[in-house]
């Protein structure tokens, strides 16, 4: 089957077999769906565009399979979702499933678990971020329980917004503290778990720039278990900020240049809060959960 998570920032697609539960191929592009959404309340028809070339080629790639695609917060917050969803379907014949928050934390949870488990560390217990292009997801996943929450803080948003570094770093300081709230409530609600983890495009960067790699060279199965600490962000904020821009997009990708620093401010923000000292790195995500989920239920 293939599985296609449309992200505010990012498109990503994996072919997964059931039987054997394994990726077979994976695909993932910037496409920027939220560009001026923060100014247009909508989804701009560059945008919708780029969408529907990235899913033909995805079609191309992977063959004809049963696709199970979701879209999350653009879409979401999108006024004109409908003739989006519309237009994509046209194009491509791909029906895309706008999902929840809480089902966006599902699936992200599910995904991790998996990655945590096939690294050898303990999966049961984890707190999880998910840094997206629109917002930023707080998922504690204890045992069989999920706690979840989703703040409209994302990279892609707060970057078109603020424009500046300096305006960015001083709007994310004073936007993060309504992170607290809910990690206090989750840490005296279910205790503070040992693991912390991350997916999504900034800590994967991160973790990827560590072991010596750039956006031509990624390789997720090499990101997954990676473990970064709040000293490897602030080292690649300030190496990343003293780069010119292409220099910098060589290393993280085209269109990512400005946020990868948007995105270390908030995670560095993250890491204070919560006072951790490390952060696993999973570049497995909600492609990757809904591809689990979904073939889970046609196995039963």
């Amino acid at each position: 089957m293939i599985a296609i998570d449309l992200g505010s920032n990012t498109i990503r697609a994996i072919k997964y077999d059931c039987a054997t539960n394994e990726k077979l191929n994976e695909f993932e592009r910037i496409i920027k769906t939220a560009d001026r959404l923060v100014e247009t309340g909508r989804i701009s028809d560059e945008a919708i565009n780029r969408i529907i070339d990235a899913i033909k080629d995805i079609k191309k790639l992977f063959g004809e399979y049963k696709i199970k695609a979701v879209a999350t917060e653009a879409l979401r917050s999108a006024k004109n979702k409908e003739y989006v969803l519309n237009k994509i379907k046209e194009a491509t014949g791909v029906e895309f499933e706008i999902i929840t928050p809480f089902e966006e934390a599902n699936y992200t949870a599910v995904a991790v678990e998996n990655c945590l488990k096939k690294c050898g560390f303990e999966n049961e217990r984890f707190f999880l971020i998910d840094i997206g292009g629109g917002s930023t997801e707080f998922i504690l996943k204890n045992k069989d329980n999920i706690m979840a929450e989703s703040f409209k803080l994302g990279i892609v948003t707060f970057t078109q917004k603020y424009k500046t570094p300096d305006a960015i770093k001083i709007a994310v300081k004073k936007k993060a503290k309504i992170f607290k709230d809910f990690i206090d409530l989750a840490f005296s609600t279910h205790k503070k778990p040992k693991n912390f983890v991350a997916s999504s495009g900034t800590p994967t960067s991160i973790a990827a720039l560590k072991k010596g790699m750039n956006y031509n060279t990624y390789n997720p199965e090499k990101i997954n278990g990676t473990v970064i600490t709040l000293a490897d962000l602030d080292y690649w904020a300030d190496k990343l900020m003293k780069m010119e821009m292409k220099k910098r997009e060589k290393l993280v990708g085209v269109g990512r240049g400005d946020l990868i620093i948007t995105g270390i401010y908030i995670f560095r923000e993250i890491f204070k809060l919560t006072k951790y000292k490390e952060c696993i790195v999973c570049d497995d995500g909600v492609r990757e959960g809904v591809a689990i989920s979904k073939c889970k239920m046609e196995n039963k």
